[in-house]
């Protein structure tokens, strides 16, 4: 693995602004993208804010390799009254995405060392001593150990999609697409399906990950409303949403694609169950009651136990993987009525 960099290790971490927007630290309106240099790696982030001076919610995306900061921003934008809000492009993904990244297996641990400078990078830029961490789903096994060995600089942690143990994740996923696919007589399905389960969380390949994501999404695991299939509910978002150019879809495609096949073995190694018990920052957790992408069971269980100063859970009836974008406003409702209680103004 590379080096990695942050305050406490002796190495250094830069942030490099490339053309920015209006918006400039301080007071008042921002709407700009930035170039950042995290631990060697140049980055992509964007802030959304009314006033600067607000406290900061970073949107830790998905996949890995899944950006979001198309519908986080096109959802969400309500909380950029009240709140600085920072789209992070991660390593090798969307607009962050060079051919670099196919150098050597990205490592689990960059990323959160990655996450950990762009944490001190903005309360830096922003005069803040700590600011809110939001990881959904892939962004969840970067935010928990961020979360847990950094907690002098987060305020709180939101959680959405929540990875708990990644071999049971990936056997309850399977087994409901089965199911489905059998109850629906989906026989195409089943066959992709059958003989090609994952064994401690990793599929016999990359085409049959594919295809049991695929049916998640047209079974309503992933998206309890929009189950138009996998492809086309990543790429459409993409095209119709603010956030990305046409430009930018080639690199994003072709990071997702990357990294969702050479980093899953690592994604699957997390359990939270034993090895984060206790955080030392409030939580909230959102969870869609339809979830079978990060099965909202092991999700509820494992915060049920989990020691914070803090904490509450909120159940989203009608959707599965992804509240912020199936009830948005109610997700927003959530986090700034969570924020209202536990982060200092």
């Amino acid at each position: 693995m590379g080096s990695t960099g942050s305050a406490s290790d002796g190495n250094s971490m830069s942030g490099t602004a490339g053309a920015a927007g209006e918006g400039a630290p301080g007071t008042g309106r921002a709407d700009y993208e930035e170039w950042v240099t995290l631990n060697g790696d140049r980055q992509n982030i964007a802030v959304l804010s009314e006033d600067v001076s607000n406290p900061v919610i970073l949107f830790v995306h998905g996949g890995p390799g899944i950006c979001d900061r198309h519908w986080v921003r096109h959802y969400q934008s309500g909380l950029a009254k009240d709140y600085t809000l920072v789209f992070w492009d991660q390593r090798g993904s969307g607009k962050s995405y060079t051919k670099a990244v196919k150098q050597s297996v990205p490592q689990v641990e960059q990323y959160i060392q990655d996450a950990k400078a762009l944490v001190e990078y903005l309360c830096e830029k922003f005069g803040q001593d700590k600011i809110v961490v939001a990881g959904h789903s892939w962004g969840t096994v970067i935010g928990v150990p961020l979360v847990q060995r950094y907690p002098q600089h987060i305020a709180a942690y939101i959680s959405q999609g929540q990875v708990v143990n990644g071999p049971e994740n990936e056997r309850i996923s399977y087994e409901f697409c089965l199911r489905e696919a059998k109850a629906a007589g989906d026989e195409k399905a089943i066959a992709a399906l059958e003989g090609n389960g994952p064994v401690e969380g990793v599929y016999p390949s990359a085409k049959a990950m594919r295809a049991q994501r695929d049916c998640l999404v047209r079974y309503g695991g992933s998206d309890y409303h929009d189950r138009s299939g996998l492809v086309p509910s990543l790429l459409i978002p993409l095209v119709k949403m603010e956030g990305y150019k046409l430009t930018d879809i080639p690199k994003y495609v072709a990071g997702a694609l990357y990294l969702s096949d050479v980093m899953w073995p690592q994604v699957v190694e997390c359990d939270y169950d034993a090895s984060a018990r206790a955080l030392g920052v409030p939580v909230l957790m959102t969870v869609g009651r339809h979830d079978y992408n990060t099965p909202f069971e092991l999700a509820e269980a494992w915060f049920s136990s989990l020691e914070v100063p803090y904490k509450e859970i909120v159940w989203f009836d009608d959707s599965a993987h992804s509240p912020i974008k199936e009830e948005p406003e109610k997700w927003g409702r959530a986090v700034e009525a969570f924020l209202e209680k536990v982060v200092q103004r």
